[in-house]
This record gives structure tokens, C-alpha cells and sequence, in this order.
């Protein structure tokens, strides 16, 4: 796995066990941070931006107020990882450096883009659901919840790994700025982890040969966590299946999130 070496922007490589968790206890994720659901999506073609937008967008926000139990749920995009997008922006392939995606910031960032009045598609996406802005701005609670399915071959190169969040302390973890993410103008902070000083430190885990009828659930950020010892990060990487040679086949996937918004 690639770190950030500690008291450096620099990265590093560290050679870690990554464990097949299909085989082991099952824990949920608000314990560990990530979980593997069956989810059978109606969606028939996965290439269609406007057939995932119209049933499985309704599919996820569903499942996010599930889980979550929140009392409106967003979903206003996803990423598919694929050669193809990889082609497009560097952003749109895998991610080989271990990270969870969102910092303390996030939730400001969140209240900032829907206070937009000039962002039609913001205000667009909130009264579809019966939401305003003032509604987010009041949020007592604000969780991002995050879904990645494989659409491609079950076995791939470069697929998904998580570690479980409780083996990583906030003093491990540092801000990062993105600038301008895939081209779209977002700037954020993500969060990059340091190195352990063992590698058994970090317990890491991946579901081998998951088909599209199986998603891995995770969180990214949780306002009633900040400043408290809980976690909200879900530290996670791409990485180098040795069974696949680079590429053949290569990593077909579909990310989304949910912002669940509690009133």
C-alpha cells in the first residue's frame, strides 16, 4: 500500500496482509467503518448515465436512510473506474494510495454548496426531495455514506481494499488539498495516512471476486463524530491483485454518496 511518510507530503510503499473478509466475522459499519451488503440494483445498463441517475439514485438514497436511518438522503453524482474514464482525467482511476476521502472540513463544504443560490443543479437536487437550503444549514447531523460496486470481471486488477478505521488514530491521519478534482472545479480536503510503524498495525480486508449484485457499503465523514476518539474515516486503496497481470482484465467499477441529512 502507498502511505504518506510520516512529516511529508511524500508517499511511500509498505508491504501489508490484506485479509479475505468474506471468510471472517462479520462486523457492520458503524463498528469498522465498511460492510459488504447484497444489493440487487433494477439498472440494466451500467454505461447509461441517465439510467443510473433514474433508478439506481432512487435505489441508494433509499438504502442510505436504511442504514443510516437519517430522514433525507442526496445522491447528486457517482464515478465509474474503468479504462475508458481513466483516459479522461487521472482522477478516474483506481486509487493507489491509502486515504478516506473527506476531512473535518467537509461538512462546511457541504452547507457552502447548497447556500449557492446561483447553483441550479444544487437547488435542483434539494427540492426534488423536499429540501432547501435551510434545511442543510439546520442539519443536526450530516453522514456521507459511500457505495462501490464491481460492473466488471470477478477477478481484476487493481481492486478494492479497506481498513478497518478503529486501527487508525486521527494521529496517523493528515489533510490533504484537492484542487479541482477530475476536472470539475470541486476543491476539498481528503485525508492521507501516515505509514504505520508495523504493518500489522492496520487491518486491512477485501471481498475477492465481487459481482454487481454485492456493494461495499463505507463512511467517509459523520459530524457527531468529529472531535470525538470514534473514527469517522474509512481508510481505503486500490491495490495489485498478484493472480492478475496489470491490466488484463482491467477494473471496472461505479462509485456513489450520500449525504444523509438529519433534521
Amino acid at each position: 500500500m502507498n502511505y504518506l511518510r510520516p512529516n511529508s507530503n511524500e508517499t511511500m510503499a509498505v508491504s501489508v496482509s490484506i485479509h479475505n473478509s468474506r471468510i471472517l466475522k462479520q462486523e457492520n459499519w458503524q463498528e469498522r467503518g465498511f460492510e459488504l451488503q447484497r444489493h440487487v440494483s433494477s439498472v440494466q445498463d451500467w454505461a447509461s448515465d441517465s439510467e443510473v441517475e433514474n433508478t439506481h439514485y432512487p435505489e441508494i438514497r433509499q438504502l442510505a436512510k436504511k442504514l443510516t436511518g437519517c430522514n433525507y438522503a442526496l445522491v447528486s453524482g457517482h464515478i465509474r473506474r474503468n479504462p475508458e474514464q481513466a483516459s479522461l482525467h487521472s482522477d478516474l482511476a483506481p486509487i493507489t494510495f491509502v486515504h478516506s476521502d473527506f476531512a473535518d472540513s467537509y461538512g462546511t463544504l457541504i452547507k457552502d454548496h447548497y447556500q449557492q443560490a446561483d447553483n441550479a443543479l444544487a437547488q435542483q437536487e434539494l427540492s426534488a426531495i423536499g429540501l432547501t437550503a435551510a434545511t442543510i444549514n439546520s442539519a443536526t447531523r450530516v453522514i456521507i455514506v459511500q457505495f462501490w460496486r464491481n460492473l466488471g470481471p470477478l477477478k481484476m486488477d487493481l481492486p478494492i481494499a479497506f481498513c478497518d478505521a478503529r486501527t487508525i488514530p486521527k494521529t496517523s491521519i493528515r489533510a490533504i488539498p484537492v484542487t479541482d478534482y477530475a476536472g470539475g472545479g470541486f476543491d476539498f480536503e481528503t485525508l492521507g495516512v501516515e505509514a504505520p510503524v508495523s504493518p500489522c498495525e492496520h487491518l486491512w480486508h477485501t471481498y475477492p471476486e465481487m459481482n454487481d449484485e454485492e456493494i461495499i457499503v463505507f463512511r467517509t465523514f459523520d459530524s457527531q463524530l468529529l472531535g470525538s476518539k470514534k473514527p469517522y474515516w474509512t481508510p481505503h486503496s486500490a491495490f495489485a491483485d498478484p493472480d492478475v497481470p496489470q491490466g488484463n482484465p482491467a477494473r471496472s467499477s461505479i462509485e456513489l454518496r450520500a449525504t444523509c441529512i438529519f433534521v
